[in-house]
């Protein structure tokens, strides 16, 4: 039974909402899903925008075939050839043979690499950009977005009826089942802004600088685009809400704070430490300040620690030593950090060893030496073993150094 939705007169949503895979690119939870978003335009000529990802397909070729109603599928646009979109390509021209591929030079590369089969100079239309292509009434242009995030990917401006295939770039987590546009849910809660803010600053946070070239591009056009079609996620009417997630992009592609708070993220192993956290956490409370959340890094996937530390401007690190180091999962999220490209944050530091406490000199030299404008606060507390009178009242005075930074930010 088809699924499908309209997101004009002649553009149908034909994708599909994937709730049995457990971990997105085998790496980050999808506890609420995500979708594989391609679309269909139906014009002189019939074009298909992406595919899915296998796991999806069964849905995704019956949603075409309905909407193609017979008709044969004249071309096939691809704007990123990452397995979730492009896995089934050839599953497409075996059951439409008469299909034309649309792609950019990278693009082709990687199809052949990956073994799909786009035999025959005339079943590849190789563009550029600034190309436009006519499939009747619509045109398109096509602009180059490297790195977002892989280096063939690129976007595609539908010049006739303001569409932007947007490919990657403004994608969420979650699957949509059943809604379309980003106005028929509640996108600025959290379940789908956490989201959508995990999925950018994870999957495309290295590149902050491409996005920001990407954006530099689409502000240009901006008059232009009526609807954001992206590969995950519900689409985008062009209005006050586009401009504001779009002002998150910049802001998240920067590497500026989201807001101005404080992310406590713990590593314990008996309890003690985790004990210091909480008492760091009462006192923040009790001077009135209540911005503030606090995880556990061994139970929490680092995809959802990287997301909240893009959101705040401060970040209190607290670890046992663990083999005269840093606490492995905690070592584990500053290599992520790293791996993100992740800067412009304020940290404090508190470290808690029974007989020879190392990880506070390992974690600050981590944070000023691998990371880029990072700033450690004085005031570093040593817990031994557990809190103590002395280490108590120096968590006073660090919570109170905190919420000063905050307030100074």
């Amino acid at each position: 039974m088809q699924i499908t939705r309209k997101v004009t007169d002649d553009l149908y949503w034909v994708g599909a909402n994937e709730h049995r895979l457990h971990l997105f690119e085998n790496i980050h939870p999808l506890p609420t899903g995500v979708s594989y978003n391609a679309y269909l335009l139906l014009d002189e000529k019939t074009v298909l925008f992406d595919t899915v990802d296998w796991s999806s397909a069964r849905q995704f070729l019956e949603n075409i075939e309905y909407v193609l109603n017979g008709r044969p599928l004249d071309y096939l646009l691809i704007n990123h050839l990452e397995p979730d979109h492009a896995a089934s390509i050839d599953e497409i021209l075996v059951r439409h043979p008469e299909t034309q591929v649309i792609s950019n030079e990278k693009a082709f590369m990687l199809m052949h690499q990956f073994g799909f089969h786009i035999d025959g100079e005339n079943k590849q239309i190789e563009v550029k950009e600034g190309d436009t292509f006519s499939f009747g009434k619509h045109t398109v242009t096509f602009v180059a977005a490297p790195m977002v995030h892989w280096p063939e990917a690129m976007v595609t401006l539908d010049v006739t009826n303001g569409v932007l295939f947007s490919a990657d770039a403004f994608g969420t987590f979650n699957s949509i089942d059943g809604h379309l546009f980003a106005d028929e849910v509640d996108f600025w809660s959290p379940y789908w802004l956490d989201e959508a803010r995990r999925y950018l600053v994870n999957i495309v946070g290295k590149y902050g600088p491409h996005i920001q070239a990407l954006l530099a591009k689409a502000g240009t056009v901006l008059d232009k685009i009526k609807f954001v079609c992206p590969l995950h996620g519900p689409v985008w009417r062009a209005d006050e809400n586009l401009l504001k997630f779009i002002g998150l992009y910049d802001k998240w592609s920067r590497y500026e704070p989201e807001e101005n708070g404080i992310l406590i993220i713990y590593a314990s192993m008996y309890g003690n430490t985790e004990a210091a956290a909480m008492n760091l956490a009462s006192k923040l409370s009790e001077r009135g300040f209540n911005n503030y959340k606090v995880y556990d890094v061994s139970k929490t996937h680092v995809s959802y620690l990287i997301s909240e530390t893009f959101r705040y401007s401060h970040v209190a690190l607290m670890s046992v030593t663990y083999n005269l180091g840093i606490f492995p999962p905690m070592h584990d999220y500053l290599y992520d950090m790293k791996a993100l490209n992740l800067q412009k944050r304020t940290f404090a530091v508190v470290e808690n060893g029974s007989w020879a406490p190392k990880a506070g000199d390992l974690i600050e030299e981590y944070l000023t030496q691998e990371l880029k404008e990072m700033t450690v606060l004085s005031g570093r507390v040593t817990v031994n073993s557990s809190v103590n009178e002395s280490s108590d009242r120096e968590l006073a005075e660090l919570a109170e150094t905190l919420i000063d930074s905050v307030n100074e930010a």
